[in-house]
């Protein structure tokens, strides 16, 4: 199985590193080389600086972690070719040129997975399945936050040229940190209408918007909200989800669910000894390679990355006419 790499920022160089780790070696990087990256450890690789070139490789699978801006150029002929694809979040800029990766993956007949890692957490798919089985009654409520300093986030690149902070690369704390949107609909269904405020209003030096509050309406009844920002030190995510019999929580910093009923202790769930973060993206890749071997189905879609960039651009156009977005599906 060959793959190509599009990308090698610090999220290509993630996967790079974790399908070495999984014993995969027949690799070749696209790259523009304005990566501040470190490449000494890409010694025997393939790396190409014309898309046609490292297409030229035939890949089976490609692995979409350029700038966000730029994805579907990268996606659209490797999907044309019959490659399988792993999108780095979200799927672009805008909703504009996502029928054409449809159109594409239908007649190359290559598989799309969607890169939001989160549902790999161990953590969540507690909560997920805690939910399922009705320990909590029916959710009626739930906030997600997450915030991160965006200068500390990366400390090896100038956060001002980074994609999350420049509009021209598709950055933005609302797409950039959309893992919530997504997992949320995981967890609790479609959202029917969205309303959202957004801004620039810390003193970090970009051209996008540094928070986000966003509120969201489920199908199922369900009411909740996201918070999202750039300047929290320390950083934070969590989420709690209010039933009308307890209360399910989860919290990034430690990974575990709890469960809360009335009258009884809190039950703990930990994530398995010696877990980490890089487990979410060797867990995402395991199934990647699973998926292109038509193992598989992807367990996020590319119907999923377009509901989510649907709730992306509906919270922008929220903030912008100052109402509410109903949403279709």
């Amino acid at each position: 199985m060959k793959f190509l790499v599009a990308g090698f920022g610090s999220i290509g160089r993630r996967h790079f590193r974790n399908l070495l780790e999984l014993g995969e070696r027949d690799i070749v990087l696209y790259r523009t080389n304005r990566s501040t990256i470190p490449v000494d450890e890409l010694e025997g690789f393939p790396v190409e600086t014309s898309l046609v070139a490292a297409l030229g490789h035939r890949p089976d699978a490609v692995i979409i972690s350029n700038p966000t801006a730029l994805h579907l150029e990268v996606a659209v002929p490797a999907a044309e070719m019959g490659c399988s694809i792993l999108m780095e979040k979200p799927i672009a800029a805008s909703l504009d040129g996502i029928s054409r990766l449809e159109q594409a993956l239908q007649s190359g007949g290559g598989r799309l997975l969607m890169g939001y890692q989160f549902r790999f957490h161990p953590g969540l798919n507690k909560i997920k399945s805690l939910l399922e089985e009705g320990a909590i009654g029916e959710p009626l409520s739930v906030r997600a936050h997450w915030g991160e300093f965006l200068p500390g986030w990366h400390p090896w690149e100038d956060y001002r040229q980074s994609y999350a902070a420049r509009a021209d690369l598709g950055g933005g704390v609302i797409g950039t940190l959309s893992h919530p949107l997504d997992y949320l609909r995981w967890l609790l269904g479609e959202v029917s209408a969205l309303w959202g405020f957004s801004g620039k209003i810390s003193d970090l030096e970009i051209s996008v918007e540094d928070v986000a509050e966003i509120g969201l309406r489920f199908t199922r009844g369900v009411l909740g909200s996201v918070h999202l920002n750039y300047f929290q030190r320390p950083g934070a995510h969590r989420l709690e989800i209010l039933g009308s019999g307890g209360t399910l929580r989860w919290d990034n910093s430690d990974g575990a669910a709890r469960l809360l009923l009335p009258d009884q202790p809190e039950s703990v769930f930990l994530p398995p000894d010696g877990f980490e973060r890089n487990h979410l993206f060797l867990a995402e890749m395991r199934h990647f390679i699973q998926v292109v071997a038509g193992k598989e189905d992807p367990i996020c879609t590319l119907e999923d990355g377009i509901k989510d960039m649907e709730l992306v651009a509906a919270a922008h156009a929220s903030a912008r006419a100052g109402q509410v977005v109903p949403i279709q599906n």
